[in-house]
């Protein structure tokens, strides 16, 4: 029997036979829209404003493809802090390094920096973005470019935002501690002004403490927001939000001569201890107005203008050789900046009607992207090298600070960031979209989903360097269709078609240099067949099967000729079950299973072949409840087809939470129970990140 097959056959058995868990959603864990909603999200829409991932009121049964949704009371039991923790315990995503400085998901194989929206709008930038103003966190898998546009190849995350709520008052609190030191303090507030309109605060601070040495920071956050009901039937929602992080960047350790990472690395920073840190200040403006115009016909409309300011610095280990010097390693490093605004305009026009017996849902959008971005990078630069690489013996600290050090050869070695431009880059983006699709009831049983969306993509890249403006663009039809049978009222069988395309510019607009301003993007094709089943007591089965094709644009260098080739090429199956087992025993679990293979036939980088996780709560009485949880992954390489590797690894989680009143409630989260050694992400062979220990985080929580 293989090892990981073991592995997830003890991890099934431990959990399914002895989980304890937390409490069902109390008053205080709810307090969204005033009302007090279960956890379980099940027959309803994918969040409660009309505005969603959807832009449909689809039933979540209803809906041809693979979905999770993590409420914030969620996301409070299991104590998450960052999106990271989200992904840990969601089929058919794992997390990416994101070189220590960023968000970045593997969604069914495909690693993306930029598929990330708020309330719908594309949020691109890469940043870790904060937790505590959500009302969701929603993750569909596969192709979704008929809502989204250009990307989302493997599957989107969607942030839904807390905003006013009319009619009610409510004033709610949470503060941390963690074992490393670290803290924080959240802050979420209601005002009725009248009963038309509502004003609401979130707002959180945090000290960022790790076991790692030097990995700490700040970072804090303010996001007002009003409602208004401009009359019985319409209603606008206004939001400002301000971001301001700093954190240490560490991009791990090396691998050694087998492969994996080092253990007897796992205490030191590879980097400068004095440089190597992350600055990202954003201001978000949103606005959303919705309008009924009778029962059958809807509409709304977006406004997002995103300022950001993002910087970077950082040393990183890029060479190591265990078996011929291992005793000292090779530091590269850059400093990065990009300076970004993002203006999104969106309308919506959603119309249910019918011809004869078959019913219609109707979706008609228009959308505008105005992009203004720029970025450079200066490579480092030794004085003693004259280049960006220098080698340094291996200790604990490296002999290196705020860019100064002593190299391996005992020689006092200064670094310049301001010598060697590696690019500087000017970039203009216009990108125009429509898109229609139809919802239709064919009958009690069977639904049919069709619909395309047609992007005119234009792009400017101002090559500063190179004194030299390129202009690329792209006109991409991406279609989807579906199918829905549901042979009864809680059940659902869905087959699903659908392509999106990725510019050569790259989802961060880096280049069309040479080649890539006039070859054709990249197209994924998605195919999916899945299996919903809502069982009584809320709880519910979904089960898919998915393959994602990808197609690659080339020239030939001999003719000039264009041509395509096969790209990645990904299948597997996700399992999820959620829901309450008992009337005190609440469980939410996924297992994904991955096969795939890059354009050359090599196995794809960041794909472990399985991959399990499991949450469950248990109220032992009125005031006491438990939880205890799991995920596993298993082996995966760090590069394509390469021979260094990410073991395989189960971490186990538990909680405890007491309820004193209800405006107070004490929980204590337990990371890493066991104490496993792990690494659960890499950015490159020699960045493997190292996971945190055993460690604990007491969360006070309730209201005043």
């Amino acid at each position: 029997m293989k090892q990981s097959t073991l592995y997830l056959s003890t991890l099934g058995a431990i959990v399914f036979s002895s989980t304890l868990a937390t409490m069902h959603a109390t008053a205080d864990e709810t307090a969204e829209n005033g009302n007090r909603e279960e956890v379980i999200v099940r027959g309803q829409y994918l969040q409660s404003e009309t505005i969603n991932a959807l832009k449909t009121p689809t039933p979540i049964l209803d809906v041809p493809q693979s979905l999770s949704i993590v409420t914030s009371a969620l996301i409070q039991r299991q104590g998450f802090t960052s999106l990271g923790d989200i992904v840990n315990y969601t089929a058919g995503v794992n997390n990416s390094q994101g070189e220590g400085h960023r968000d970045a998901i593997v969604f069914r194989g495909i690693r993306s920096t930029a598929d990330f929206y708020i309330d719908g709008t594309r949020d691109d930038v890469q940043y870790y973005r904060p937790l505590y103003n959500l009302q969701q966190v929603e993750i569909l898998r596969g192709p979704n470019a008929l809502l989204f546009g250009r990307g989302g190849a493997g599957g989107i995350l969607n942030r839904v935002t807390k905003k006013g709520v009319l009619g009610t008052s409510f004033n709610d609190y949470q503060a941390g501690v963690d074992s490393f030191g670290g803290y924080n303090v959240q802050l979420d507030t209601n005002y009725a002004v009248n009963d038309d309109t509502a004003v609401r605060l979130n707002a959180y601070y945090e000290g960022l403490e790790s076991d790692r040495d030097y990995n700490d920071g700040t970072r804090y956050a303010l996001n007002p927001t009003a409602k208004f009901a401009l009359g019985e039937s319409t209603v606008l929602d206004v939001s400002y939000e301000y971001v301001d992080h700093e954190q240490f960047i560490d991009r791990g350790i090396p691998t050694g001569s087998d492969g994996k990472p080092v253990e007897d690395f796992d205490e030191i920073i590879f980097g400068d201890r004095g440089t190597n840190e992350s600055e990202l200040e954003a201001h978000l403006f949103r606005a959303m107005l919705q309008h009924e115009f009778s029962d059958a016909l809807k509409a709304n409309a977006t406004a997002f203008y995103g300022d950001y300011d993002k910087s970077y610095l950082n040393f990183y280990a890029s060479g190591y050789d265990q078996a011929a010097t291992p005793d000292v390693v090779t530091l590269d490093g850059y400093v990065d900046t990009t300076d970004r605004q993002n203006l999104i305009l969106t309308g919506n026009l959603v119309g249910q009607f019918a011809t004869g017996s078959i019913g219609h849902t109707v979706l008609f959008g228009a959308e505008y992207i105005d992009t203004d971005s720029d970025q450079d990078r200066y490579n480092a630069f030794w004085d003693t090298t004259q280049d960006d690489n220098e080698v340094f013996s291996i200790q604990k600290p490296l002999d290196l600070r705020g860019g100064v050090g002593v190299n391996a050869a005992g020689q006092v070695t200064t670094n310049d960031f301001t010598a060697d431009l590696n690019d500087d880059t000017r970039v203009e983006l216009e990108v125009y979209s429509f898109y229609l699709q139809d919802e239709i009831a064919l009958s009690e049983q069977f639904d049919l989903i069709l619909g395309a969306r047609f992007d005119s993509f234009d792009i400017e890249v101002d090559n500063v360097p190179a004194d030299e403006v390129r202009n690329g663009g792209d006109d991409e039809v991406s279609p989807r269709g579906g199918l829905v049978y549901k042979p009864r009222e809680n059940i659902s069988l869905y087959a699903a078609y659908s392509e999106t395309f990725l510019p050569r510019s790259g989802e961060q607009y880096a280049n069309i240099n040479g080649d890539n301003d006039d070859l054709d993007p990249d197209e994924f094709e998605n195919t999916e067949l899945g299996l919903k089943w809502d069982f009584a007591r809320g709880l519910s089965l979904t089960m898919a099967y998915f393959e994602n094709e990808q197609t690659i644009s080339g020239r030939d260098n001999d003719t000039g000729e264009n041509f395509e080739v096969r790209g990645l090429e990904i299948d597997g199956f996700e399992v999820q079950i959620e829901g309450q087992v008992t009337d005190d025993l609440y469980i939410r679990g996924g297992y994904t299973y991955f096969d795939g293979e890059t354009g050359d036939g090599e196995e794809p980088r960041e794909l472990p072949e399985n991959m399990a996780s499991i949450w469950g709560n248990y109220i032992v009485s009125p005031k006491w409840a438990v939880g205890l949880g799991a995920t596993y992954q298993d082996e995966s390489l760090i590069s394509d087809g390469g021979s260094a590797v990410l073991p395989d690894y189960t971490r186990v989680d538990a909680a405890v939470y007491y309820q004193f009143s209800e405006n107070l409630r004490i929980q204590l989260n337990v990371e890493n129970l066991l104490d496993e050694e792990y690494y659960p992400y890499a950015h490159s062979t020699h960045q493997a990140s190292v996971g945190e220990p055993l460690s604990a985080r007491l969360t006070v929580s309730g209201k005043f």
